[in-house]
């Protein structure tokens, strides 16, 4: 399927969702979706990316329905700074993984413009091989501004795309912010991205994204860049190193790519799968996942929590007048927030 149709397939789910005569039965749209209808799919993100009050629900059916199909993959989170190449990786390293017969899902997470709402990166499927496999499956979504810029529902769209049979599923963070944090709390496997000869070799990525990380790449390993990423590799290696060894005992690994040549490429997946053999024969691959389902069953809460205060016409009655106490000094934040939430029982 070209890119071209592939957008057109999104856009007439989104189209046949909205229709108001439109009747969507959970079940046979969870049945469709398991046997591998990528209309079904399509479907079925929209509506868990809906507002629609009638959407959540039905989102909801369909997601329990195909919970006891999901899980069997490998969830792999990759960050870098934007133009350290992630698409450009994805797109070859993803064709790579369907010539091993797997089938891969990428979600490309854009930072959503805090003025209008609006993507600032656009369309990110920059990722012609992919877009154009059937056993690939390329999801843009912008982040709507929540926390660390990774999609609001993101995490059930993983559940439905296992559901569906894509056994490979990478997420793409936009390399700016706290999204790397939120990615790496609902990945398998943490891979970071890197430029060698950028300058400053941080390039303004964080020391905690360097401890979370699982792998580390140098990109653009190609032409007159290839002796300055082997010499970053040597140099990265060294600083992984001297940060506190992780629980499970992995010693993160760092080797240079190149999406142009193709160079590096089996390597890398090659560390994915060593990490997931060696995180399966301790048990913690497993607990891994455990952990992260505990976790987003919290922050739903609170996000659920926050949305019900602000839709409160009780609250939005009295925010007003409590906001222009706040700014004209004659009440604390802290005591404003005690009587609105007191407002709240």
């Amino acid at each position: 399927m070209s890119a071209g149709k592939q957008k057109n397939s999104e856009q007439q789910a989104i189209d046949q969702i909205r229709a108001s005569n439109q009747k969507l039965d959970a079940r046979t749209m969870a049945n469709n979706l398991i046997d591998g209808d990528r209309n079904a799919l399509s479907q079925a993100i929209t509506l868990v990316e809906s507002t629609n009050a009638k959407h959540e629900i039905l989102s909801r059916e369909i997601i329990n329905l195909c919970l006891p199909h999901s899980g069997k993959s490998v969830r792999i989170g990759i960050t870098g700074v934007p133009g350290v190449g992630k698409s450009s990786f994805i797109d070859v390293f993803g064709s790579y993984l369907i010539g091993l017969e797997k089938k891969v899902d990428v979600f490309a997470i854009d930072p959503s413009s805090p003025i209008s709402g609006g993507s600032i990166l656009g369309d990110k499927t920059r990722m012609d091989k992919l877009a154009a496999n059937d056993k690939a499956f390329i999801r843009p979504s912008p982040s709507s501004q929540t926390l660390g810029g990774v999609a609001r529902k993101t995490r059930e769209t993983i559940l439905l795309c296992e559901a569906a049979g894509y056994d490979t599923i990478i997420v793409e963070t936009v390399g700016v912010g706290q999204s790397e944090t939120t990615v790496h709390g609902m990945t398998d496997f943490f891979l970071l991205l890197m430029l060698a000869g950028a300058g400053d070799q941080l390039q303004g990525i964080k020391r905690g994204i360097m401890e979370m990380c699982d792998a580390m790449l140098i990109t653009k390993a190609d032409g007159d860049n290839a002796t300055k990423a082997m010499r970053a590799k040597s140099e990265y290696f060294s600083a992984l190193h001297l940060f506190p060894a992780k629980n499970s005992g992995w010693t993160p690994r760092v080797e240079v790519v190149s999406a142009q040549e193709e160079i590096g490429i089996q390597q890398a997946w090659q560390i994915i799968t060593d990490y997931e053999v060696w995180m399966k024969q301790r048990g913690l691959f497993d607990a891994n996942r455990n952990a992260q389902d505990i976790h987003w069953m919290h922050e739903t809460i609170k996000e659920n929590l926050v949305s019900k205060f602000y839709n409160d016409m009780s609250i939005l009655k009295k925010i007003e007048d409590i906001e222009t106490a706040v700014r004209s000094g004659s009440l604390s934040p802290f005591e404003a927030a005690r009587q609105l939430l007191e407002k709240a029982k």
